[in-house]
């Protein structure tokens, strides 16, 4: 039986509603594939409301629809740049960002594109990107330059369809898919807020459920940023006596914003309001910094720097060896949750490093 075949045989079983803790869902569509194309699959709503990705609308459709990774990638992507005002894009690949970048100055929407794309352009072929605004004609035309899966943002400027729908110009994203969403900034962002419309679901092997609150900061602005402090039997008392410069703390805080959505362990390293490297999907945090250095220095392969670059790490130090290696590559101001017995001694050891440590009010895994 070919591929297709088994599809239309087996997509039919997905039934138009369905009921999971009490909500009632509507199918919004059948997809072309779940997560790998063998795999049939189906998209659904909360029945009677009005949702920013269940009710996106298609303004240009591939040559065939949505996959469920198309539709995971958006979601991550939209839960990236739902954090901010300013311009920011997400370039997300296989449910991690290859990059994203934020506006610094008077960069053009297709300056903080390019940051977001280059930071990682072999990984961002075939991706999705998503914009918390409007995209204008000049961005539209330098995402048709390059392949990718899909497009999702609130609104394009008149003009910008038709340079997505050019497909003889841009054969090569002929089959690009594009896509309007509601506010990125009506989706859950913050702890405290209503969480109980967006729980999030975990199907175990034997099909048992696990129902969990999504994940969400305390952080909402730099002002929140603390310098790390903590006390211990050996090591007395300690806090971070190096300080962030205020472009400082702004990268930590969105570097923090992108580690919501990173596989963990996860860190980010960032400078000037672009990902320079994430490292994700490690066992250990020592591995996932040493992979996002790696990764820097290949990508740039050797042309960049990571000095005076900030770093976001989803989970604690347990021991110095993680603030000590992201020191010796350049990395100057790190944001970090507490927890270690040894948080005292990280401390002590990121001062005599010249590093600036932050604590965050949470650990944010992500074992998506």
């Amino acid at each position: 039986m070919d591929r297709n075949t088994y599809l239309v045989k087996n997509i039919g079983h997905f039934p138009q509603e369905v009921e999971i803790a009490g909500r009632r869902y509507i199918k919004v569509d059948d997809l072309r594939y779940g997560t790998n194309p063998h795999q049939p699959a189906a998209y659904y709503k909360p029945a009677d409301e009005e949702c920013v990705i269940g009710d996106m609308k298609v303004l240009k459709n591939g040559k065939n629809g949505l996959s469920q990774t198309n539709l995971e990638d958006i979601s991550y992507a939209l839960n990236i740049v739902k954090f901010f005002d300013e311009p920011v894009c997400a370039v997300m690949k296989h449910v991690n960002p290859s990059g994203a970048a934020a506006r610094r100055g008077n960069e053009s929407l297709k300056a903080v594109y390019l940051k977001a794309r280059d930071a990682d352009a072999r990984a961002a072929f075939g991706s999705v990107i998503a914009f918390n605004c409007e995209v204008d004609c000049e961005t539209a035309a330098e995402i048709m330059s390059t392949f990718c899966e899909c497009v999702v943002a609130p609104s394009y400027a008149p003009g910008a369809l038709e340079i997505f729908n050019d497909s003889e110009t841009h054969k090569l994203n002929k089959h690009i898919r594009i896509l309007q969403c509601g506010d990125p900034r009506k989706l859950t962002r913050y702890t405290g807020e209503n969480t109980e419309l967006t729980q999030t679901f975990k199907v175990l092997a034997d099909g048992s459920l696990v129902l969990a609150s999504p994940l969400t900061t305390a952080l909402h602005s730099v002002e929140d940023l603390v310098p790390a402090q903590a006390e211990s039997v050996k090591y007395g008392n300690h806090e971070s006596t190096v300080r962030a410069t205020p472009e400082q703390l702004d990268d930590l805080l969105f570097a923090w914003y992108v580690n919501l959505n990173v596989r963990s362990n996860g860190v980010v390293i960032v400078k000037n309001g672009q990902t320079l490297s994430v490292g994700t999907g490690e066992q250990d945090r020592v591995g996932a910094i040493e992979q996002a250095i790696a990764k820097f220095h290949q990508k740039y392969q050797g042309e960049g720097t990571l000095t005076g670059a900030v770093m976001a790490s989803d989970g604690f130090f347990p021991f110095a060896d993680g603030v000590e290696t992201a020191a010796a590559a350049g990395v100057t101001a790190i944001i970090a949750p507490a927890g270690s017995l040894r948080d005292a001694e990280v401390i002590k050891r990121a001062n005599e490093l010249g590093v600036a440590l932050y604590y965050a009010p949470e650990r944010i895994f992500s074992h998506h």
